[in-house]
């Protein structure tokens, strides 16, 4: 028997950082825009038929590389090990599929890779867990791994479609849908910096400096403002200025030479209306809006929508 899950990778608009942890207990509440996209992680789990998990047990991981492990402490795939030991799972082949570019590109894969993993793991367990207990335990679970992550990338990849995710003390999450015609009139593109991170180390910055994001949650609120009186205009002009207020929280988060010189680009080209760096920032893929049928720039990108469903698993 093999379970199957996928999960969309989450573009955050606004917001960003004020979902951080200290920032929430040290100001009271968070806010971000945000929307899963039709990119998505996929997870196959099953049991190996062939003796592999008979006499001689193993856990095998497919990625970009494979490995074979007696024990679950073993496994290199830190994000899998955690998962895998929370759950206590017994020997099993894992293997694990991305439509983009995953490692440090700013889209939350480790939230989207962790929440298919643990939606396989409730079906293969008989459990009926719900997509928010998905997202709350995908949360628990990545605090292991960086303590710096934020709220909004575990709720943001598992609850699909457009939406204001808000943050309050004490773990409180609550998310309205937004309905809009702004994705009808404008394109969004993904553009890769062929340049990739560790978010941990961003998000420490940003941590340290956590007093810088307050203006972002004021812009977050206006542009939700925005959003309600139906003015893209105001909305997109908006997002130039959280991307600008972004860059003023750390200055890691453009410290490369080839993503000042995109930004420099993106932000002087006729063709783009809006456009901003994904995630926490120093690399991974900047998103652009544009008129429909519009973008002219020197880099490849690749056309992106809004994907309305969240985590998704079946038994086959």
């Amino acid at each position: 028997m093999m379970y199957v899950a996928s999960c969309p990778l989450r573009i955050s608009l606004f917001g960003g950082s004020t979902d951080n942890p200290y920032f929430v207990e040290k100001y009271g509440r968070g806010s971000v825009i945000s929307f899963t996209s039709n990119l998505k992680t996929y997870i196959t789990l099953h049991e190996d038929k062939f003796g592999y998990n008979a006499e001689g047990r193993k856990y095998i991981v497919n990625y970009s590389k494979r490995e074979e492990t007696e024990y679950i402490a073993d496994i290199d795939n830190e994000l899998v090990r955690i998962v895998l030991n929370y759950f206590g799972a017994f020997p099993m082949s894992i293997t694990m599929k991305s439509d983009a570019y995953s490692q440090g590109s700013g889209l939350a894969s480790s939230s989207s890779y962790i929440i298919s993993l643990i939606k396989c793991l409730s079906m293969y367990n008989g459990k009926d867990m719900t997509d928010i207990e998905i997202c709350k335990l995908a949360f628990e679970l990545e605090q292991e791994m960086n303590p710096y992550c934020g709220y909004q990338d575990p709720y943001g990849c598992g609850i699909g479609g457009f939406k204001r995710i808000d943050f309050e003390r004490g773990g409180i999450v609550r998310y309205d849908f937004l309905t809009t015609d702004l994705f009808e009139e404008y394109d969004m593109h993904l553009v890769f910096t062929g340049v990739t991170r560790n978010s941990k180390n961003v998000l420490k910055s940003v941590t340290d400096n956590i007093h810088k994001a307050k203006p972002l949650l004021k812009t977050a609120d206006r542009a939700y403002k925005a959003l309600l009186d139906d003015d893209h205009e105001k909305f997109l002009d908006l997002l130039n200025k959280s991307w600008d207020q972004k860059k003023e929280t750390t200055s890691i988060i453009t410290d490369n030479q080839t993503i000042k010189d995109m930004d420099n680009e993106l932000q002087n080209n006729e063709s783009v209306r809006a456009h901003k760096l994904c995630g926490a920032g120093n690399g991974g893929f900047f998103l652009t809006f544009s008129e429909k049928n519009s973008l002219t720039i020197p880099y490849h990108s690749a056309k992106i929508n809004v994907e309305t469903n969240g985590v998704y698993g079946q038994i086959v």
